[in-house]
């Protein structure tokens, strides 16, 4: 007897190579999840999230992951690209497990390491809340050092930083060292007056594109979410994931990436996602300014595309 197989569209996703989306497009094929829904997943690696956004500009990818200040910021210029969210992961301010430091407002005369650069959202949303907190501006009474997030790390084990502010994978392996986190950026959020935890990456794309294309993209976002919420459930898809996380000799790291992973999942699309994306926004914009999300104040209508829901 013949077995028919459907046939399979194509669909291009730009992709940091390093990146712990590939976790979720690793699980996606173990499970079939791509079979399933009539894809062919072809991945471009990606040098880094500009790399993306720039293949996403030229037309050489049909999708990237990027987050919704990039979007609204296009949007505001223009250009037609649009989301639907893939995590609310985010990070935290770490500390040594005898530090000092017990809250934001301990800050002062402090030296914080920050992954990434002075319009990093995380370091944006410290700032906001250290204001809130004490009415003063944490620039005027810390010191700020900009880095990877791997010499991050490194400088806050050595003690050359008083406290670091990491991505959610690097505080995880922080943990596993003995840093301790004194606060998330999602309890910052929350203590800012945001009602949810926002999502600030999502799957991001052409509304052009995704008008031409409804479907296969429809299929793709379907076998992503069906993903997500395996790896929320199923501690077996986990394992085969481990060699990818590069903790297969670890068992402590690789239950601490899993959990914090899981924290981050998007379980659906909402009209509250919007409202959490329009409060961050606002937050990001009166702190952090036209660096951080372009010349508007407020989130660009759109951002969000409408053509899915689930």
């Amino acid at each position: 007897m013949v077995v028919s197989v459907p046939a399979q569209d194509t669909i291009v996703l730009g992709l940091q190579e390093s990146g712990t989306v590939q976790w979720e497009i690793e699980a996606i094929r173990t499970l079939g999840l791509d079979l399933q829904h009539g894809l062919t997943i072809d991945v471009r690696p990606l040098a880094d999230s500009r790399a993306g956004q720039i293949a996403l500009q030229a037309g050489a990818v049909d999708i990237i992951l990027s987050d919704f200040t990039w979007v609204s910021a296009q949007r505001s210029q223009g250009a037609d690209f649009t989301m639907v969210p893939h995590s609310l992961a985010v990070g935290g301010l770490m500390v040594p497990p005898d530090s000092t430091i017990s809250d934001v407002t301990d800050l002062a005369g402090k030296t914080i390491g920050v992954a990434g650069g002075p319009a990093d959202k995380s370091w944006v949303v410290l700032q906001a809340y250290y204001e809130q907190l004490t009415g003063t501006a944490l620039a005027d009474v810390g010191q700020a050092r900009f880095g990877a997030p791997p010499l991050i790390n490194e400088l806050l084990a050595s003690g050359a930083i008083d406290a670091g502010l990491n991505f959610w994978h690097w505080n995880a392996r922080a943990k596993q060292a003995g840093m301790v986190e004194v606060i998330s950026v999602a309890e910052m959020f929350a203590d800012l007056g945001l009602e949810r935890t926002p999502v600030l990456l999502g799957w991001t794309f052409s509304e052009a594109v995704a008008a031409e294309k409804a479907d296969v993209f429809g299929r793709f976002l379907d076998a992503s979410f069906d993903a997500k919420a395996r790896l929320l459930s199923d501690d077996a898809v986990w394992t085969e994931l481990a060699p990818l996380m590069g903790v297969s000799a670890d068992a402590s790291l690789f239950a601490q990436l899993r959990e914090d992973y899981r924290a981050g999942i998007v379980s659906g699309v909402s009209g509250e996602d919007v409202l959490a994306a329009e409060q961050a926004f606002a937050v990001l914009a009166r702190t952090g300014g036209s660096d951080v999300v372009g010349s508007q104040t407020q989130l660009a209508p759109g951002t969000f595309w409408a053509g899915y829901s689930r």
